[in-house]
């Protein structure tokens, strides 16, 4: 048993999927936007490098593969595990991709296949799936979660049997209250998941074009995991549940990936704290308050102050006086004198004057709820930009409030 081998898949998405997180994935793919000092995808790929036998991390999209080449390059070497970028030709839904790369995936044949979406945020208990799925047999076992019954109707509602952990019933989106348990979008499988996707494409090959239209919007060669498999391997003892009793949080928004980020502060805090910073204001060092990540290349002048919830890149300069509370700044930021930048992501490469205020309300669900600065944004001394968004290369003298500068 311990020498089976397993092997992750992540799927990353592509241009088309990233708009919501524009204007900051004009020029960087939305799963290497940084949270919490890594990329998003770093965070699933990290927790896959602690299953025993893993063999291969694929990363299935269609960005373009040099997009990613640089840091898959980088994250392989850096865990000692191969990591392949695995490009689709077009979109083929993640039960498709899936099976579209078979021969790929199951090449070092593997018993056990994890499947994770790259913009979901959780502590990824993935060994505990591994282990809970070996005790109950089947094809899957997908990480649950409880949520609000109001949030519940945006994600899919299942119902479980309490006692044996089975998947009973699945419905994607409901319309009607169904369960307060959703689908966290992370799975494990066995290789007879590629039979059940081969099934899905037969009775599409096969039923007449009534059925198509009838229940299938999709192309024909586009699978979906919820609606084509999920839901009718339900209830035939193939599918089970494993419940996550930790954080969990989709990133569809950069205000969610902020929040995100915090999530993922916290949790170094508890599993690697030697990532996170310190200093008390003596010393030379500035004064961290609560989760704070600085890259060692950030010049941080000692009379700042930092945190909580704050995240800063590479080669950032950090001016006399400065203020930075729950906000995440990219590589090649100058924060000049005095300046406060509170519930905010500010883009690479851009600067904010002395005594300057780039701010906002921290509302996460709402559009302007954090203030965005594009790439290569300049704010002039003495401006307050407040809940806006803020499109690359522009240069502002004069505050804004609640705008979007295109």
């Amino acid at each position: 048993m311990s020498e089976e081998k397993v092997v992750a898949v992540i799927m990353v998405g592509g241009p088309t999927k990233g708009t919501r997180f524009r204007p900051l994935s004009f020029n960087t793919p939305k799963p290497l936007i940084p949270l919490a000092g890594q990329p998003m995808i770093h965070h699933p790929i990290s927790a896959c490098k602690k299953i025993s036998n893993l063999a291969q991390i694929f990363l299935i999209g269609f960005y373009e593969e040099r997009e990613f080449a640089l840091y898959v390059s980088s994250i392989s070497n850096e865990l000692k595990i191969p990591v392949r970028y695995l490009k689709e030709d077009k979109p083929h839904g993640s039960a498709g991709a899936l099976y579209y790369f078979r021969d790929r995936i199951m090449e070092e044949k593997p018993s056990h296949v994890f499947l994770l979406n790259c913009d979901v945020c959780c502590s990824f208990p993935l060994q505990s799936i591994l282990d809970a799925h070996r005790s109950y047999g089947g094809v899957g076992t997908m990480l649950v979660i409880k949520v609000s019954a109001e949030a519940a109707s945006q994600f899919g509602e299942l119902i479980a049997d309490p006692d044996t952990k089975e998947l009973l019933h699945y419905t994607e989106k409901p319309e009607t209250f169904v369960s307060d348990l959703i689908n966290c979008g992370v799975y494990v499988f066995t290789s007879d998941i590629f039979k059940a996707i081969e099934g899905v494409y037969s009775q599409i090959r096969d039923t007449s074009s009534n059925y198509q239209s009838a229940t299938r919007s999709a192309p024909a060669h586009f699978v979906r995991l919820d609606q084509d498999i999920l839901s009718p391997l339900a209830g035939k003892k193939q599918l089970y549940t494993y419940e996550n009793k930790d954080f969990w949080e989709q990133i569809k928004t950069p205000a969610q990936s902020l929040k995100c980020s915090a999530l993922y502060l916290s949790q170094s805090r508890q599993t690697s704290p030697h990532l996170l910073a310190s200093g008390d204001g003596t010393n030379k060092k500035p004064m961290i308050v609560g989760d704070v990540y600085i890259h060692p290349s950030v010049k941080l002048h000692p009379t700042a102050k930092i945190g909580p919830n704050v995240s800063i890149s590479a080669n950032v300069r950090v001016g006399p006086g400065v203020r930075l509370i729950s906000c995440i700044i990219l590589d090649d930021v100058e924060i000049k004198d005095n300046a406060a930048v509170i519930n905010s992501i500010i883009g690479w490469k851009s600067s904010i004057g002395r005594w300057s205020r780039v701010q906002a309300s921290g509302d996460y669900n709402d559009r302007l709820g954090i203030t965005i600065l594009g790439e290569a944004v300049t704010v002039e001394d003495e401006v307050t930009v407040i809940g806006s968004i803020v499109l690359q290369n522009k240069t502002l003298n004069v505050s804004v409030q609640d705008d979007i500068i295109l």
